[in-house]
């Protein structure tokens, strides 16, 4: 797929808020400080479109980004930032849970991973949550230039390892490097396909 058009349509904490033209949404979730933004910006080559920061729990809104007039991408909060406080991190939890929960336009979710860390229980347990609920999702691994291949693919695998303990098969996996545009075509290819399976 190329990206002609990237354009910021809206940012809201309510998901009735959330544009109601029935186009399919991708939307991007991950820990805080998971590289999200600078992922969104490399898969769209707009080099500002998401807000990219150094500090972590940035993102506190539903942004909705229109791609080439067809389909939108979502840029979700992250979750799991401790020091935004116990209210803070309800309210966030509260956006996830109804976006994810309650917006038939999602497509599917794409859960980013950190892939310089091991198995993290926040993140096994957010995907555990998906899948009770039924929503699809693709899992992506992000920073895989900042370790050795050996350990990306350790790493890696032990997700999977953890996974598979509970779950019949796999997820998509994906891995990226924003800064080395990794992973790109793969992404955008697998919407592509999705995007016209459903149209026919």
């Amino acid at each position: 797929m190329e990206i002609k058009s990237a354009e910021f349509i809206i940012s809201n904490t309510d998901v009735a808020r959330c544009p109601q033209d029935n186009r399919l949404e991708y939307a991007f979730i991950g820990r805080s400080n998971v590289g999200k933004s600078s992922l969104i910006n490399m898969l769209t080559n707009r080099k500002g479109l998401a807000m990219t920061s150094s500090m972590p729990g940035k993102t506190v809104l539903i942004n909705h980004f229109l791609i080439n007039k067809e389909w939108y991408l979502v840029d979700l909060p992250g979750y799991g930032y401790a020091q935004r406080g116990k209210a803070g991190r309800e309210n966030i939890r509260r956006i996830i849970d109804s976006y994810v929960l309650e917006r038939e336009a999602l497509t599917c979710l794409f859960v980013l991973i950190d892939s310089r860390h091991e198995p993290q229980k926040i993140d096994l347990e957010f995907m555990e949550w998906l899948g009770e609920n039924g929503i699809p999702f693709a899992l992506v691994f992000t920073k895989t230039d900042k370790l050795s291949r050996s350990k990306c693919v350790e790493n890696i695998n032990r997700y999977k390892e953890e996974l598979l303990k509970t779950w019949e098969e796999l997820p998509p996996v994906f891995e990226t490097s924003s800064e080395k545009k990794l992973g790109r075509t793969e992404i955008l290819d697998y919407i592509e396909s999705i995007n016209k399976s459903l149209r026919n």
